[in-house]
């Protein structure tokens, strides 16, 4: 049975969500860079250091579910079936992941992501960051037995597939593209 949150959790994670919501109306409307933490703070009538004590900088504002992400691919490996193939698994959290970016209402979001320099670096930074934790997972799975050069590979692509998904015309044909070749060179690096 899984334990609720207690009344301080479910408190933290409101006003997290609260000030996340915030932030991203505040920038939609306003523009990213016209609204300052300050703007947002006030907004959500919450104090600059509690923004802060959520999120550690402007850009993460707009990629609150950064955790969320990084925890859901790397669920992906650890989390299925010892018999289950690792790739198709990966697949399927990626297009999911896909399918939540390309919602229809993600599109002003992109369009605000794609045209902030600071977030387009926050973006990639956060890239590397997922693809050296999914590696981490891919290299500490005894069932898959590839070399470190292949988890990190493998795990780069699976973050690109992500990235080319989100920019392209038919996001899950190119998720489908793209994992086709993971696929085989995945298995191009079997033992």
């Amino acid at each position: 049975m899984t334990e609720l949150p207690g009344r301080r959790e479910r408190k933290k994670a409101a006003t997290r969500q609260k000030i996340a919501d915030t932030a991203l109306r505040l920038f939609l409307e306003r523009g990213y860079d016209a609204v300052g933490i300050r703007d947002v703070a006030a907004e959500a009538d919450v104090a600059v250091t509690t923004v802060f004590s959520h999120f550690a900088s402007k850009e993460a504002l707009v990629f609150e579910r950064d955790q969320d992400f990084e925890q859901r691919l790397t669920r992906a490996v650890t989390d299925r079936q010892p018999h289950e193939p690792l790739i198709p698994a990966l697949h399927r959290e990626v297009q999911a992941l896909v399918r939540h970016c390309t919602a229809e209402d993600s599109a002003s979001v992109r369009r605000m992501i794609e045209g902030s320099p600071a977030l387009r670096e926050y973006e990639e930074s956060m890239s590397l960051r997922h693809a050296q934790a999914l590696a981490a997972a891919l290299a500490a799975d005894p069932h898959l037995s590839r070399s470190a050069t292949a988890c990190r590979a493998t795990a780069r692509f699976a973050i690109d597939a992500y990235a080319l998904a989100c920019q392209a015309d038919d996001p899950a044909a190119t998720v489908d593209e793209v994992f086709r070749m993971i696929e085989a060179a995945w298995e191009a690096t079997a033992p």
